[in-house]
């Protein structure tokens, strides 16, 4: 039961975005700068956003070599090189729009650890810098062999060390945090436990119904619907194609004289690790065990932590003790290629999702394009 003033203020908006994650957050401030006088909701169904945005390593990603090597046998290079100017606008709009200091970005540096399996892909980083020169404006990889030893990394293991110029990192909490910010300094208003059940399309609105734990079934409406529920998206949209990968992820108590900074990747990008606070963080493993990881359950993976703690003692910290302080988990969105879903769903709908876990990357200006679809 709704009071007369819950009807008049609290129920029609000219748009509502589900979703809080970095893609919702910019949709929906890509709305007002578009339409500074329409009325902007965002629906978030958890306290705090459930998928990757809030519980990522915090890589402003671009792509590591074997990753790039491995996306060029699925898809064209035009494909490819697409995908990789859109992480780079896309970090650049999200820089842009919060600045540096406010979401914790650095360049302390990007690599790439190779084994005596992956040494080939040298002789296609020429070919690479050359395919992605006009993007970067310089070359985006380099040898950085001399710095293995510095690092201290097992030397059994990292056959070569590639460097990534077009990378950086920054503070995943931080970031969104400010992105909150950023949407209610605006005007967005946002909701938390709000979970979207189901919604109804008509002819000049859509009715999203929502769960409320004190008035029960609630319907809200809107002129406009956007979808930006990334790994959950099937749950709205069940034909799409979205397959959720669950990432898992650790991180150490402080080490002392921890002797690298910056952010790392092995194995086709499937695994990575950086240095945060005097820490290592260090996730992935996703490729030990597809089966379990493809699910939306926010949960641990023994096998796979198992597994990181294994390489984080062998390959990243060989001769320095850690102690594991955390670890969790986060919800990635996947498909049959690389490149994110941005569509017209319908006459009232749209959806942006999948981001191929480079939300952080390409996030801001997926949330561009999809506003750009309304006439």
């Amino acid at each position: 039961m709704l009071s007369y003033w819950e009807q008049q203020s609290f129920i029609n908006y000219d748009h509502i975005v589900i979703g809080s994650g970095i893609v919702g957050l910019s949709t929906a401030i890509e709305l007002k700068v578009k339409y500074p006088k329409s009325s902007v909701l965002v629906l978030e169904r958890s306290l705090l956003p459930t998928g990757a945005s809030s519980r990522n390593a915090g890589f402003a990603c671009m792509g590591s070599l074997t990753e790039l090597l491995d996306d060029l046998q699925y898809s064209s290079e035009q494909d490819v090189v697409a995908l990789y100017d859109l992480r780079r606008r896309g970090l650049l709009k999200l820089r842009e729009r919060l600045g540096d200091d406010r979401m914790g970005y650095k360049a302390n540096g990007s690599y790439e650890l190779l084994n005596e399996h992956e040494l080939e892909a040298l002789d296609r980083l020429d070919a690479i810098n050359a395919l992605l020169k006009d993007i970067t404006g310089q070359s985006a990889f380099s040898l950085a062999n001399e710095k293995i030893g510095k690092f201290g990394f097992s030397k059994e293991y990292t056959k070569a060390l590639i460097q990534n110029n077009c990378e950086g990192e920054l503070h995943t909490g931080k970031m969104l945090r400010a992105l909150i910010d950023y949407a209610m300094m605006v005007g967005v208003e946002i909701k938390t436990g709000a979970c979207v059940q189901r919604f109804y399309e008509h002819a000049a609105q859509v009715d999203v119904v929502l769960n409320d734990v004190v008035r029960g079934e609630l319907i809200l409406c809107a002129g406009k619907l956007f979808i930006c529920t990334n790994a959950f998206t099937k749950q709205l949209l069940p034909g799409e194609d979205v397959v959720p990968g669950r990432g898992q992820v650790l991180i150490t108590e402080p080490i002392k004289d921890l002797r690298f900074k910056g952010v790392y990747h092995f194995d086709k990008g499937y695994y990575y690790f950086r240095e945060i606070d005097g820490r290592v963080l260090f996730g992935g493993g996703r490729n030990k065990d597809f089966t379990r990881e493809t699910t939306t359950d926010i949960e641990l993976n023994d096998l796979i932590q198992d597994d990181l703690a294994q390489k984080l003692a062998e390959i990243i910290l060989p001769d320095t003790p850690f102690a594991i302080e955390h670890r969790w988990s986060g919800i990635m969105a996947f498909g049959a290629n690389k490149q994110p879903i941005v569509k017209h769903v319908s006459e009232n709908i749209y959806g942006a999702f999948r981001m191929g876990g480079m939300g952080v990357a390409i996030g801001s200006e997926v949330a561009a394009q999809l506003v750009s679809l309304l006439p």
